[in-house]
């Protein structure tokens, strides 16, 4: 098309009514459009938008320019400023219902690859136009700042701090960008003085903010790495997500302790709760605006009500939601007195789910730093318990857990119950009285019996011996129950005769292996011992020889097993020794 062709299709567009534009004509516009900017004649495109004459034109159709000159805003091309100052005076000029529509659809079918770019060009000229808005401004501020956060909820958050310095895709830059978008919104809500009565469109828009916080609370806040010693750019985000929750008159105590959130979003209740942890998360753990958090609450309450929030974050499987709920756990436990927390918090639904996905951090998780906050914190839960409440929570524990070494650790903690027990001051009938042997019967227990896989077991088997021989040595204050002190007597006889018989059959089958072992090592039958296959199953115990597992390593598997019994054999004999030297002094 020839510039007098041009020239006459501007004027038949000045010539025409609105109402007879037809599809056509817009489509021709933004052709136009397009071709001037890829023939580098952004200058000619702007001078027609400027052009008194064409302002008809442009209140009509110029909303369809806005595609093509924000994909060659994104470009970053030499017609930057010639291209920003066209979308500015669009702004200005076309209707701005019709231009939120275009802007809003930019915005949803932006591409993967320019997201940051697209949305930080944008948010001037969308401020700029929503402030223009008479009608439902609050409503349009609502669905511009979800389809904004759809758009950098696409973009992976940074994981680290070298990754959030070079912040490849621009999400740091566009979270800030983002942050101060929504600013001069604030301010449309904030309280003008003590009598100041909001309008429904003012209290629309405090809730739409509200949203938006919290949409951003889990998306990217969520995954971000956060530390109040490191105030990275996320950190600054989250600060003033918080800071805004206050302007806007959001009681954080109402949204973390008493639910008032759900009265008021339409979130999703999954979303709702993995926000207020994250907000739990930024007050409790770094912090931010933690002096505006009333100080009325009482530890055990803050914590009664964090817990739902740990079990959140804990259930996730991501190694920075993990961290959150291991930082918050902890952080809600330290001001809570130890033996304080009374056994009626484990009947509820939180303080149940807790230890369980602390349990699946301990025994499942593959990263080590969160196997080992996990059990400081785990042990710190245990310190809070009262006696009854940790008598109960022990025997759920042995009763629910199929680790061996979780529950070698609990073993450990009931001997060291009982030692704090018999201290001047502690006496308690959980752990001093006849309710112990209950939870005595619970610890000194082989799962399958005399087919218990005591390799599998070693952990928990040899910490119940531990036990059992700290008991016989301290068994002056015990006894003055006599018929508590029998019953315990019959549990350990029990379990030590079981333990007995389960050691001779392991003993036995894996003497013969390692006899065997040493047989073909003496015919050297190389060719027969790479075929086979040790594998055997006795008392529920299995051996596998590896494919590439060599004779010494399966000589040292086997001897090692021998030790171990061994081992179990001479702490059975140790216990049985001190009994017999306690019976014979006179009581």
């Amino acid at each position: 098309m020839n510039e007098d062709q041009v020239n006459d299709k501007i004027q038949r567009w000045r010539d025409t009514p609105e109402e007879d534009l037809k599809p056509e004509d817009y489509q021709e516009l933004k052709n136009l459009g397009s071709a001037c900017l890829s023939e580098g004649k952004s200058t000619l495109l702007l001078k027609f938008i400027q052009d008194k004459k064409n302002q008809g034109i442009v209140k009509s159709m110029g909303c369809v320019l806005l595609v093509p000159l924000v994909t060659e805003l994104v470009k970053k091309e030499k017609s930057l400023d010639c291209c920003q100052t066209a979308i500015t005076n669009l702004t200005r000029t076309c209707r701005p219902e019709e231009l939120l529509q275009n802007l809003l659809a930019l915005i949803n079918n932006t591409d993967p690859g320019v997201i940051s770019e697209t949305i930080t060009a944008l948010f001037p000229h969308l401020q700029t136009v929503l402030l223009q808005l008479d009608e439902k401004r609050a409503a349009s501020v609502g669905l511009a700042l979800s389809a904004v956060q759809k758009q950098l909820s696409r973009l992976p958050v940074p994981y680290n701090q070298q990754q959030e310095n070079d912040d490849e895709y621009g999400l740091c830059r566009s979270c800030t960008a983002l942050a101060e978008f929504a600013k001069c919104f604030v301010e449309k809500v904030k309280r003008k003085d003590v009598n100041y009565v909001t309008t429904p469109e003012e209290e629309e828009l405090r809730v739409e903010l509200l949203k938006f916080c919290m949409r951003s609370l889990r998306e990217p806040l969520l995954d971000a790495e956060l530390n109040k010693d490191r105030q990275s750019v996320l950190w600054h985000f989250a600060t003033k997500l918080m800071v805004i929750l206050h302007a806007i008159q959001e009681s954080l105590s109402e949204i973390l302790l008493f639910n008032s959130l759900r009265k008021r979003t339409q979130m999703d209740n999954t979303e709702s709760k993995e926000s207020r942890a994250c907000l739990a998360y930024i007050l409790f753990v770094q912090l931010i605006t933690i002096d505006s958090f009333p100080a009325v609450f009482s530890p055990v309450f803050v914590l009664q009500c964090n817990m739902e929030y740990i079990s959140q974050l804990l259930s996730s499987k991501k190694e920075s939601h993990l961290l959150k709920g291991l930082a918050l756990c902890a952080k809600s436990l330290e001001s809570v007195p130890d033996n304080s927390l009374p056994v009626s918090l484990l009947g509820l639904k939180s303080f149940h789910s807790v230890p369980q996905n602390l349990q699946q951090v301990l025994t499942d998780c593959p990263i080590q730093h969160l196997r080992e906050s996990g059990l400081q914190v785990f042990q710190n839960f245990i310190n809070k318990l009262d006696a009854e409440a940790k008598h109960k929570f022990f025997r759920v524990m042995l009763k629910t857990s199929n680790h061996a070494g979780l529950a070698s650790y609990i073993v450990k903690n009931i001997k060291n119950q009982v030692d704090f027990s018999m201290k001047v001051g502690n006496t308690n009938k959980w752990f001093m009285g006849e309710d112990f042997l209950m939870l005595l019967g619970l610890a000194l227990h082989l799962p399958q019996g005399a087919e218990t896989d005591l390799l599998n077991n070693m952990d928990r088997i040899i910490e119940s011996l531990n036990l059992l021989r700290y008991l016989v040595i301290r068994d002056k204050k015990l006894r003055s129950n006599k018929d508590m002190w029998e019953e315990l007597c019959r549990i350990k006889d029990e379990y030590l005769k079981m333990l007995r018989v389960c050691i001779g059959i392991s003993r036995t089958y894996y003497s013969a292996e390692l006899q065997a072992l040493r047989e073909d090592q003496k015919l050297k039958a190389k060719e027969a011992r790479d075929a086979a296959r040790l594998t055997t199953l006795v008392e529920g115990i299995r051996v596998k020889k590896a494919s590439n597992m060599s004779t010494e390593v399966q000589h040292q598997v086997l001897q090692c097993a021998l030790v171990t019994f061994d081992l179990m054999e001479s702490l059975i004999v140790r216990i049985e020794e001190i009994t017999e030297e306690k019976f014979k002094i006179p009581n």
